[in-house]
């Protein structure tokens, strides 16, 4: 009977571990960057995407750094997760804090209504007695949550931290003609005024 328990703890444990390491790799997302064989030069036109990464826009901005390096290798191309101002962002987090407490109170079996001098309800003692399918649900019903709250539908892209188009405005992502026009205009327009500056009409 011992060993049984063992074996249940254990397993209970290798869940929590898989749950963990499916977390993790969610918020990886909020510093999402894409490096850049370029990123140390000084100096370089530097392009940069904030995307909405639970919209799916990752696999765009993948397509968009391809067929940008073909025509411009010396751009370097920065990409982040786009991360909703307000109230949303915060209780995004708020959610995932409490997803990951209510888990280990679950495979733990602690009784959380004894420290407010509460009975415990029968959906408790259920979660308690199904630690797996509970944690299961649980944590996929939070993470739907989540990605709603944070999803901004975010495609804004800027070059030189000068913004040069922005999905939420527009409510469309660019073409890439589009955007090879918005990037030779804003390189000419830059080459235009360092030939001023130097005190050469173009």
């Amino acid at each position: 009977m011992a060993r049984l328990k063992q074996l249940s703890c254990f397993w209970y444990l290798l869940a929590f571990a898989g749950l963990c390491f499916l977390e993790s790799h969610n918020s990886v997302t909020a510093e999402d960057v894409l490096p850049s064989k370029l990123s140390q030069n000084v100096g370089a036109p530097t392009l940069k995407f904030l995307y909405c990464y639970s919209c799916g826009y990752r696999k765009t901005f993948d397509q968009y750094v391809t067929i940008i390096q073909q025509k411009y290798p010396f751009i370097v191309i920065d990409g982040q997760n786009y991360d909703p101002p307000g109230f949303n962002m915060y209780l995004a987090r708020l959610i995932g804090i409490v997803k990951m407490v209510v888990i280990v109170c679950i495979l733990g079996a602690i009784n959380i209504f004894e420290y407010i001098n509460q009975p415990q309800p029968s959906w408790w003692i259920w979660c308690t007695e199904n630690k797996l399918y509970a944690c299961m649900m649980l944590f996929f019903v939070c993470n739907i949550i989540e990605g709603q709250l944070i999803q901004s539908g975010a495609f804004e892209i800027s070059l030189n931290d000068v913004p040069v188009w922005s999905k939420l405005e527009t409510g469309r992502i660019p073409q890439p003609a589009e955007l090879f026009q918005i990037i030779e205009n804003h390189m000419q327009f830059t080459d235009s005024k360092i030939e001023l500056n130097n005190g050469f009409a173009k």
